[in-house]
């Protein structure tokens, strides 16, 4: 079974329960919970992947 990447912008609402990191040149990390709306990074609008799903 092939992995896939869990991608999602801000605005989004989170589809998978886990630890999320800031896609791009900034790395920081958080934790989401299922129907949780992803968040901006500093004011923007940014794109969040999926590293350890909780």
């Amino acid at each position: 079974m092939e992995n896939k990447e869990i991608i999602l912008p801000s605005g989004k609402k989170c589809t998978c329960s886990g630890e999320w990191e800031l896609k791009g040149h900034i790395t920081t990390t958080i934790f989401l919970s299922k129907g949780e709306t992803m968040p901006d990074y500093c004011g923007k609008k940014v794109q969040w992947i999926l590293i350890k799903k909780g």
